[in-house]
C-alpha cells in the first residue's frame, strides 16, 4: 500500500511577521504586506509547491494583558497593526488557478447576513476556492472595540456560534433553489421569484429576516476550517469543521487530539476521516545540516522576548510582566500558568522550564514543534508525524518571509515527492471542496450537518459521495 500523503496549507497573517521581534531580520519582507506584490507573489510559490491553501489568521483587538496595557504590542509590532485579510483573496486567485485561502472570520463580532454574503462573493470570485476558518474570539479589548463591556464566557460563545453557524446555513444552502437564476434576456427574467425564499431567525443572539442576497455560489457553503483548541472548540470542530488545524509539541499530545475529535466527529454522525486534521509545524530548512542549524541559531538572535510574551499573554489571559523569567514555573502561584506551561512539562518532562525558556522557544513558530534541518531530515521528521498522529497533514508557519517559505517549496518538497509522500499535481476538480474530497463533492458532504438545511431543489445533492 502506498503511504498516506502529506496534505500542505502555509500560514500567514496580514501583520509583521508571524512571531514578534523575527521582522527586525535582514531577509524579512513582511513590511511588504501592505503591496499586493507580496500577497500575490506568496500565492504563485504556494501554487507552484502546489499547497492546498494560504491560511490567514486573524484578530480583533489588541495584546493589552502584559504590564496591563498594549505598549509592548505596539513596541514590538505583536499582531499589531493588523489588516483585513478577506480584501486580498480576490488579487492572489487571479494569479493562481488551484490554491485555496482559508480566512479566519470572528463570528462574535460578524453580524450572521452581511457575513454571508461576503463569503458568498468570495466564493463567486475564486471559482469556488474559499474556506472560512471559524473562530469566536479571545481578546477582551477586542469585545470593547465593538462596544461590549467584555467578551462572553467561553463555552457562551460557543453556544453563540451554533447559533451563527443554523443561520449562515439556511441563508448559504436554503434561501435559493438551484434553478432559481434564469437570466432570460428575451423574456426580461433574471430570477423566478418563487425559487427565492427568506430565512426566519428569532433566537438568543441573532434575529434575521432576509433572503440571502447572493445567487448560489459554486461551493454554496464555503469548505469549513475551525482552530479551537478547548474541550468545547474540539467539540465545535467535530460537528462542524472539514479541516481542523490543531497544535502540539509532541506527536503523543497531536495523537490524542486527532483520536478525540475524529471519536467525536464520529458521535455526531459524521464519517471520521472526512474531516482533515492539520497540526501546526515550523521548518527551518536550507541545502545541508549545517546551514539550517546555523540559520536557525541567527533567527533566535532576533526573538524579542517581551513582544513574544506580551503575545501569548494574551492567548492565556497571563499577565506575564510580574514573573521571574528565571524562576522554574512548578513553584509560581497560579492554576493558569501551569496549564499554559502543561505542554512543555509532557513534551520534555525531564528539564524544568522557566518563563525565559518557554519565550525564546515560542519566538520561532509559535505553539509548534520546530524542525530544524536539511530536506531529508524534515522529510524524515514529517513522515514521523504522519505515522504516529493519524494528522492529514501540516499547517506550515515559516519564521522568515518569504524565505522559509521558498526554501520548503524548493528543497523539501522535491524531497517528500521522491518518496511519494506529496502529491506531483493538483487533484481534479475546480473547487476547493473538490480538491480535498473529490470531483463529485463541491457541496457539503450528506453527513454534515450544515447539509440537513438543503431545500430539495437547492441542488447539490446529486454531486454528494
Amino acid at each position: 500500500m502506498p503511504p498516506k500523503q502529506i496534505r500542505l496549507n502555509a500560514l500567514d497573517m496580514y501583520c509583521m511577521g508571524c512571531t514578534p521581534g523575527i521582522w527586525t531580520h535582514p531577509a524579512d519582507e513582511t513590511h511588504r504586506k501592505l503591496t499586493l506584490g507580496y500577497w500575490t507573489d506568496m500565492a504563485q510559490t504556494l501554487e507552484r509547491g502546489l499547497f492546498e491553501s494560504i491560511f490567514i489568521a486573524d484578530i480583533f483587538g489588541v495584546y493589552d494583558v502584559y504590564g496591563g496595557n498594549a505598549d509592548a504590542a505596539f513596541r514590538h509590532a505583536v499582531e499589531f497593526p493588523v489588516y483585513d485579510p478577506m480584501v486580498l483573496v480576490p488579487a492572489m486567485a487571479m494569479v493562481t488557478e488551484n490554491l485555496g485561502f482559508g480566512i479566519t472570520g470572528t463570528l462574535s463580532y460578524e453580524p450572521p447576513f452581511s457575513f454571508a454574503r461576503r463569503c458568498s462573493t468570495l466564493d463567486h470570485l475564486t471559482g469556488g476556492r474559499f474556506a472560512w476558518n471559524i473562530v469566536t474570539g479571545y481578546l477582551a479589548s477586542a469585545a470593547r472595540a465593538f462596544g461590549k463591556p467584555d467578551q462572553l464566557p467561553h463555552d457562551e460563545r460557543y453556544a453563540m456560534a451554533e447559533e451563527f453557524m443554523g443561520i449562515v446555513y439556511r441563508l448559504w444552502e436554503e434561501s435559493w433553489d438551484a434553478d432559481a437564476v434564469v437570466r432570460d434576456k428575451q423574456a426580461n427574467r433574471f430570477a423566478d421569484p418563487d425559487k427565492i425564499r427568506s430565512v426566519s431567525h428569532q433566537g438568543t443572539y441573532f434575529q434575521v429576516e432576509a433572503r440571502h442576497l447572493c445567487e448560489p455560489s459554486p461551493q454554496r457553503t464555503p469548505v469549513l476550517f475551525q482552530a479551537g483548541a478547548s474541550k468545547r472548540g474540539r467539540a465545535f470542530a467535530a460537528k462542524h469543521a472539514e479541516c481542523v488545524f490543531i497544535s502540539g509539541l509532541t506527536r503523543p499530545m497531536v495523537a490524542e487530539i486527532v483520536k478525540d475529535i475524529r471519536q467525536q466527529a464520529a458521535s455526531f454522525g459524521r464519517d471520521p476521516d472526512s474531516v482533515l486534521i492539520y497540526t501546526a509545524f515550523s521548518a527551518v530548512t536550507g541545502p545541508d545540516e549545517k546551514a539550517a542549524k546555523e540559520r536557525y541559531e541567527d533567527y533566535r538572535r532576533h526573538v524579542n522576548l517581551e513582544g513574544t510574551l506580551a503575545l501569548f499573554g494574551g492567548y492565556s489571559g497571563i499577565d506575564f510582566s510580574g514573573v521571574d523569567l528565571d524562576l522554574p514555573l512548578h513553584y509560581v502561584e497560579s492554576n493558569a500558568i501551569q496549564t499554559f506551561v502543561e505542554g512543555f512539562t509532557s513534551a520534555a518532562p525531564e528539564r524544568e522550564w522557566t518563563l525565559r525558556e518557554i519565550g525564546e522557544f515560542l519566538g520561532i513558530g509559535g505553539f509548534a514543534p520546530i524542525a530544524v534541518g536539511d530536506p531529508t531530515s524534515l522529510a524524515d521528521e514529517m513522515a514521523l508525524w504522519m505515522d504516529e498522529t493519524g494528522i492529514d497533514g501540516f499547517n506550515l508557519i515559516y519564521s522568515v518571509s518569504p524565505q522559509d517559505v521558498n526554501d520548503f517549496v524548493d528543497l523539501v518538497i522535491p524531497e517528500l515527492q521522491r518518496r511519494g509522500l506529496y502529491r506531483t499535481t493538483y487533484p481534479e476538480g475546480e473547487t476547493m471542496r473538490e480538491k480535498l474530497y473529490g470531483s463529485t463533492q463541491r457541496s457539503l458532504r450528506a453527513d454534515h450537518p450544515g447539509a440537513k438545511y438543503r431545500s430539495s431543489v437547492s441542488g447539490g445533492e446529486e454531486r454528494n459521495t
